[in-house]
């Protein structure tokens, strides 16, 4: 068997190396390709690392069984879909070969010597290098336009981030390749240019350098600083308490040291890190429930510089041009799991961010103030931070909302940017056509961001917020090209409507949970078009239990409503693509949305509203009833004005508070009023 998709065919990946990382990169790629049959083999030269490796795999997997991750038996067909072994030979035939051993050049190059021996001429050579440029791990491949760096972070097999670090000679459809391959096996990977460290590194090390030497300038202890600057950041854990997890202190060590050379004069090891690599001992943080005191002051010493830091060095890698706001941005929240840095600029002002940055490079000789700071601080606006991204492809724009930690929500930036890209694509006269995805396999969109929602005080307000939405939508749906919704997984509430305003909708076959308007379950109406847009796709008899019940549709029902088009197996973007190119050509002839009044059944089925509040179940009929008299646009205002009517309800209040006290799991306790 084999997995083949994006123009590539994979029947077995080797991983070369079974330490701390390679049997968990091995664990991420069994779990996502084991049933399509692809084996995946871990050489090693030593036994005893192999039988460790194996031992946490198997630990994992089970674990991972026992909190119902995975079936038992799946499970166990994850672990056993992985060979441990010492025998090279066994990855002769490998199509992808990760390397993720010692970082030493001359242990690499006999690894990749060794490979491009015994190994097929197509295979993708990759290494799990933390710092060294792709140009210095490949210098003596024959065929260097099959090698990159592939980074991965702790813990391998739960970490999203990994950097697509390609070399000057990297082929760049096999770096595209990747990205797409990343991204459908539940990765977010970034694509960063060549230089030592890449984009991630930098920051995780100069993190632990800026707080190592608050504690040697006796500003506070190791436990003092690590507690405060994992409250200022917003880490999961302190940088001290990341380095004993990790074992980190020698590659830290290493690595700020060549960055004096390779990046800015201010990084190298602390002496209280040389120190403590000298000693082989993990750094004295607080243990679990601990206590750990400090002043206001010890706090405001040791967070400013830190932060001053932290802006600084994310910075200079944008000014660099090895990255950008927008993957840096995703990269520090979601592989580091702190504060998203220009967020927290735009939070305290960016003047105010240039100030510590300027204060710590004073303190610090050799630290860098970007320009681009400077520049931003003298404009006196916010950082604009891309969350909808769009990438040309022959005649098609390809544009990608891409939240990943939110399953892609909806909030403000997202509508405008959804705005900005589709006025450009109107007026540029090289797209003749657009698709619209989300990132990642799970969803699409799934829904809107509760927090934009929970913000909305009054009817008013929420009534304007709709009929700034719809605009953006009737842009889409009247964009005078033809817009292809990719729905790569589910789509909820505002997913659903954003995909209702485009011309053709397809997705990924199989979905048992694909489709819903949930928003009844949370207190109000839909207020992105739900009630105007669906009975006049599937008429209204088939959109009346999908919108009062909000009980989720499959995929196969959606497509036998006649909601979508398609069910694709394989590259969904491609089809979207094809879709566009049919319909242009006039192969196949797509019939716009009805924009007058529909016709009313007599009878509609009766629906079981269950929990759901009586109350808003009456504004909902109202909505789609009285709408459907209507033309699509008149439709839409009374759809605003009901959706800003359900604040005069205290089942509004109940829904949203439930749901962000309780998440989505938790019925409402609807009062009907």
């Amino acid at each position: 068997m084999s997995f083949t998709m994006f123009g590539r065919t994979i029947r077995k990946i080797a991983v070369i190396g079974s330490g701390n990382i390679g049997p968990d990169i091995a664990l991420h790629f069994s779990q996502n390709l084991y049933s399509y049959g692809v084996p995946i083999v871990v050489v090693d030269i030593v036994q005893a690392a192999l039988d460790a490796g194996s031992k946490k795999a198997e630990s994992k997997m089970a674990k991972a069984a026992e909190k119902k991750i995975f079936k038992k038996e799946v499970a166990d067909a994850i672990f056993k879909n992985i060979l441990f072994t010492t025998d090279y030979g066994k990855i002769a035939d490998a199509d992808f070969v990760v390397e993720a051993a010692f970082e030493r050049e001359d242990v690499k190059h006999k690894i990749f010597d060794q490979c491009q021996a015994s190994c097929p001429k197509t295979a993708i050579f990759a290494s799990n290098s933390s710092h060294m440029e792709p140009e210095v791990i490949f210098e003596k491949m024959e065929d260097k336009s099959r090698c990159l760096v592939i980074h991965y972070f702790y813990p391998a097999e739960r970490n999203v981030l990994v950097e697509i670090v390609p070399g000057k000679e990297t082929n760049t459809a096999l770096t595209e390749y990747l990205m797409k391959l990343y991204e459908f096996i539940g990765k977010a990977p970034i694509k960063v240019k060549s230089r030592y460290g890449y984009a991630v590194d930098p920051i995780f090390e100069g993190l632990f350098e800026a707080t190592a030497l608050t504690v040697e300038k006796r500003l506070a202890s190791v436990k003092q600083a690590d507690v405060i600057v994992q409250k200022a950041l917003g880490m999961g854990v302190g940088p001290f308490t990341a380095h004993n997890l990790a074992g980190g202190n020698p590659i830290t060590q290493h690595g700020l040291n060549e960055m004096t050379s390779k990046i800015m004069p201010w990084y190298r090891s602390p002496k209280i890190l040389d120190d403590q690599v000298k000693s082989g001992k993990p750094w004295e943080t607080a243990a679990k429930g601990e206590i750990v005191d400090y002043t206001p002051e010890m706090y405001e010493s040791v967070s400013n510089r830190v932060i001053g830091a932290y802006f600084g060095m994310i910075c200079e890698i944008v000014e660099s041009g090895i990255s950008n706001i927008g993957d840096l941005e995703l990269a520090m929240d979601t592989g580091l799991v702190l504060n998203p840095p220009f967020s927290m600029m735009n939070k305290i002002g960016v003047k105010k961010a240039l100030e510590l940055v300027e204060a710590y490079a004073k303190e610090n000789p050799g630290f860098k103030v970007a320009d681009m700071l400077k520049k931003q601080a003298a404009s006196g606006q916010p950082w604009k931070i891309p969350v909808v991204l769009r990438k040309d492809k022959d005649e098609v724009a390809i544009v990608k909302i891409r939240r990943p930690k939110v399953l892609n929500a909806l909030n403000a930036d997202v509508f405008e940017q959804l705005r900005e890209i589709f006025e450009g694509i109107q007026r540029d006269t090289k797209i003749k056509g657009a698709v619209l995805t989300g990132f990642g396999t799970r969803a699409f969109v799934s829904g809107a961001d509760i927090g934009m929602l929970a913000a909305q005080k009054t009817a008013k307000e929420a009534e304007e917020a709709c009929l700034k939405n719809y605009s953006i939508l009737g842009l889409m749906e009247n964009l005078g090209k033809p817009v292809v919704c990719a729905m790569n997984g589910l789509a909820f509430g505002g997913g659903n409507e954003i995909a209702m305003a485009c011309t053709v909708r397809i997705t990924t076959k199989g979905q048992k949970v694909f489709v819903g308007q949930p928003e009844p379950k949370l207190g109000f109406i839909p207020g992105a078009g739900g009630t105007q847009r669906l009975p006049r796709l599937i008429g209204i008899e088939k959109a009346w239990p999908i919108l009062r019940n909000s009980n989720p549709i499959s995929s196969s029902q959606a497509k036998e409503l006649g909601l979508i088009q398609e069910e694709v197996e394989g590259d969904l973007v491609e089809a979207a693509m094809n879709w566009i190119k049919n319909i242009l050509s006039g192969k196949v002839n797509v019939p716009s949305i009805p924009k007058g009044p529909l016709p009313i059944p007599s009878k509609l089925p009766e629906v079981d509203i269950g929990h759901l509040s009586r109350k808003i179940d009456e504004l909902l009929q109202k909505a789609i009833l009285e709408g459907a008299k209507m033309t699509l646009d008149n439709g839409l205002k009374l759809e605003a004005k009901i959706f800003g009517e359900c604040f005069s309800t205290q089942d509004r209040n109940i829904g949203i508070e439930n749901f962000l006290k309780n998440g989505p799991k938790v019925n409402a306790g609807f009062v009907h009023q």
